[in-house]
């Protein structure tokens, strides 16, 4: 510690970002400051409010720096370190997964797709919507007023007469030429207005279109603009924010108990109302945080902000503001932290959101907490946290797989779940199944110094369990409890017993015990992981092996016909004309393939 506060003695004044490092040369915190050796130096204080900070501070070894220009600058670099590293003692906001947006396609009749991930040049993308529901009904809106497709390119181009969408008033059905070009893309274009806020400009060309069609007579022509306009009109009610000043926003609010944040992110694009989405930060637990300053700089680190951004709170609005200059020196932003009329209505709603899902966040946790306790208590371990759970899967002992899931910080972690490809073993011998797959998973927990679960559950009776103490033999490995959950009577739900690593057997273990529902619920879940597994790879495999039966097709042919198509559903509905598109696939090779499935 001596060393530390020496070298914080030489460290500059500048603005800049400061990561804290520990005894196994890991980044577990990351920081930015306007001043470097005064931010720096407060972590050391004797008297540091936040129990957090000081378990932090205890695991510090060294500090490295870095200068930045300006205090903006250096929360650019704490938001792409803390990406980059996940430190455990950040608070991080970040989502799993991306934002969905609506594209519409650049085809010669464009059609209406969800979309997550990289966007492509050509297309045109509507968003980002909270989540896929909302893209999916804003498709279904789309459909209903505008009329435009939403059917995949195989099925487009194979169409011989109108789907069920033609028939029931959704498409107009270009497939089949009932609509010209030109006409679909005016609906295109109406449809984009639309989505984009304009809707009285799109109601009144409708309304042009509607009685020059009427003077000239073509009634059948004005009644579909008359019945377009109608259901316009019923989703403007439904779905238009008529009592909100701003076309595009993001309205966002805070809720704290119990030690639980909660943000609620309410988005307004095009003047509707397109829904919220709740955030619950890792590593939260710390009165200090700033969450508002760190939600609004983490997520516009990657979406690009409406102009307009209504929340609460005390954060450096000044910081907030150079930080989305930098990030997008093209655009302009309003951030109002004092609402009043309309938009304090709004943020009171979001706050409203907020609170809810945080006390409902609170009961389930304090749900969870009573059965790991409960499951302590059963099994005599007062510190049991994590649990991996293991399973084997395969049909008639063929296509063996093994899967691995875990349970901590009081819930199921799914992105540590793997599986295991078996090999090698007679087909059918679960023993040895479940040998090679702990044999694999604890010799990675000691060469690649993996973190160690307090216990290993196994599906299985005592020859599973066998098997998992002569690995723990082998290895000599210490410190891991092993549990098998054996199938009862009738292989029932509720009538398992649990054989402990020491011999002994639980039986009759009351069917109201939580902790025993928790490891039943962890057993099931990696025979449901497992089950999955096993099946993509047995489709996958059946895939091959269809087109390994057409003569002409070698492996790098079958392969980019499955990456062409998506699929052997998109193989099967390809013209000669498609087929022949693809790399390495002539007209009289695809012509095989198609008469192989036709």
């Amino acid at each position: 510690m001596e060393d530390i506060k020496n070298f914080i003695k030489t460290l500059p004044t500048h603005p800049g970002i400061y990561r804290m490092v520990d005894a196994k040369d890991k980044v577990i915190y990351v920081g930015k400051a306007k001043n470097l050796k005064k931010r720096v130096a407060s972590y050391f204080n004797k008297n540091i409010p936040s129990p957090r900070t000081r378990l932090m501070v205890s695991h510090i070894q060294s500090i490295q720096y870095t200068v930045t220009n300006t205090e903006a600058e250096a929360l650019i670099l704490e938001n792409n370190l803390i990406k980059e590293l996940m430190p455990r003692y950040n608070v991080i906001f970040r989502d799993d997964k991306s934002y969905p947006y609506l594209m519409m396609t650049s085809h010669a009749f464009p059609m209406l797709k969800f979309h997550r991930g990289v966007q492509k040049k050509g297309n045109k993308y509507f968003g980002p919507f909270p989540n896929s529901n909302a893209v999916r009904e804003s498709i279904q809106l789309l459909q209903k007023v505008f009329l435009l497709r939403n059917c995949d390119d195989s099925t487009f181009n194979n169409r011989v007469r109108p789907c069920l969408q033609h028939q029931i008033k959704r498409c107009t059905a270009p497939c089949v030429k009932l609509i010209d070009e030109k006409s679909y893309n005016e609906d295109c274009r109406q449809a984009e207005l639309f989505l984009l806020g304009k809707d009285n400009e799109v109601v009144e060309q409708m309304t042009e279109h509607m009685n020059i069609a009427a003077e000239n007579e073509e009634y059948e022509r004005a009644a579909v603009f008359r019945d377009r306009i109608q259901s316009l009109r019923q989703v403007r009610l439904k779905q238009f924010v008529s009592d909100f000043s701003e076309n595009d926003a993001d309205i966002i609010a805070l809720a704290e108990e119990s030690g639980m944040v909660c943000i609620n992110l309410v988005m307004i694009r095009g003047g509707r109302h397109l829904g919220d989405k709740t955030f619950f930060p890792k590593n939260a637990n710390d009165s200090e945080s700033n969450f508002t300053e760190i939600f609004l700089c983490q997520h516009y680190d990657e979406q690009i902000p409406p102009p307009v951004i209504v929340t609460e709170g005390i954060f450096d609005k000044d910081l907030v503001n150079s930080f989305f200059n930098l990030k997008f020196p093209d655009k302009k932003f309003k951030i109002i932290s004092k609402a009043t009329g309309d938009k304090r209505m709004w943020l009171k709603m979001a706050k409203r959101n907020a609170m809810i899902n945080v006390r409902q966040k609170n009961l389930l946790e304090s749900g969870k907490a009573d059965k790991i306790e409960s499951l302590r208590k059963l099994l005599d371990m007062p510190d049991l946290n994590r649990i991996e759970c293991f399973d084997i899967s395969h049909t008639m002992g063929n296509q063996t797989i093994a899967s691995c899931v875990v349970y901590d910080d009081l819930g199921m972690q799914n992105k540590e779940y793997r599986r295991f490809n078996i090999n090698d073993i007679t087909p059918g011998d679960d023993y040895a199944a479940m040998y090679q797959v702990l044999e694999r998973r604890v010799k990675r927990i000691i060469n690649e110094e993996q973190t160690k679960p307090d216990m290993m559950l196994i599906d299985g009776g005592k020859g599973q369990l066998k098997m998992a103490l002569e690995v723990f033999d082998k290895y000599n490995v210490v410190g891991i409890r092993l549990v098998s959950i054996a199938k009862g009577e009738g292989r029932k739900s509720g009538l398992e017993s649990l054989i402990l690593d020491d011999g002994e057997i639980l039986n009759d273990i009351p069917k109201n015990n939580i902790g025993f529902h928790l490891l039943q619920h962890i057993r099931d879940e990696a025979h449901r992981f497992a089950i999955t597994g096993h099946r993509q790879k047995r489709a996958k495999t059946n895939l091959s092996s269809s087109l390994e039966e057409i003569e002409g097709i070698g492996p790098k042919k079958r392969k980019a016909l499955l990456v062409y198509f998506g699929g052997l559903d998109g193989i099967r509905n390809a013209s000669v004309e498609e087929l022949s598109q693809v790399t390495g696939v002539d007209q009289k090779l695809a012509e095989i393939v198609y008469n192989f499935y036709h």
